[in-house]
């Protein structure tokens, strides 16, 4: 469950978020939409911890895992930067890739996995990055879901069969009796149809 109360936020004199309250029971899908610069990443670094909170309380039981808009892979090979060194099954790494839409491009590369991404995985496009870190989150298996428009850097054919391959994975971990909690982020509101719930933010407001 992740549970969020009267949390506000400002940067210097500009309020970005305010008063917010949201209770997200757990195996819930929540969709969160608006423009750009309405305060949507603020929350989700808020939720995630790489913000410090100035006013209110988050409570988020267990890990999460957050795919952000701007992706940053390490300088280690595309195996390591989806276990980021932590031992993974190779059945959930390929269940990752496959989710992830990365099964056929890295299957065509002559060191598969073992290919080095980079240093600052400059040698993979912005939508195998993007996927890369998808992967990640999917191999780390953890309770807490964030998708901060996270298929962005792909075209729509390509996201449309992550996102279906990704709904197929999360229900059969509920089935399962995996209870995972799903947050995504986008600033249209069409592309959040596979959420539960779908809540606006604008002027600092969640409604």
């Amino acid at each position: 469950m992740i549970k969020i109360e009267n949390l506000s936020y400002s940067y210097g004199e500009k309020t970005i978020l305010k008063n917010i309250n949201l209770t997200i029971p757990d195996g819930k899908k929540i969709g969160i939409v608006g423009e750009s610069g309405c305060g949507k990443t603020t929350l989700i670094k808020l939720i995630s911890g790489l913000y410090k909170l100035q006013s209110g309380a988050i409570l988020a039981e267990g890990k999460t895992a957050v795919v952000m808009q701007g992706n940053a892979l390490f300088p280690f090979t595309i195996r390591e930067n989806i276990t980021c060194g932590h031992p993974v099954p190779e059945e959930k790494i390929w269940e990752a890739v496959k989710i992830a839409q990365l099964e056929e491009w890295i299957n065509s590369l002559d060191q598969g996995l073992e290919t080095f991404a980079g240093v600052r995985g400059d040698n993979v496009s912005g939508g195998q990055a993007q996927r890369i870190c998808i992967a990640r989150a999917i191999a780390s298996d953890v309770p807490n879901l964030i998708l901060d428009e996270a298929t962005s850097a792909l075209d729509i054919q390509t996201s449309s069969k992550l996102i279906k391959a990704l709904m197929d994975w999360w229900q059969k971990r509920q089935q399962k009796g995996c209870r995972q909690t799903l947050i995504s982020i986008a600033h249209r509101k069409e592309a959040l149809d596979f959420c539960d719930e779908i809540y606006h933010l604008d002027g600092g407001c969640l409604c």
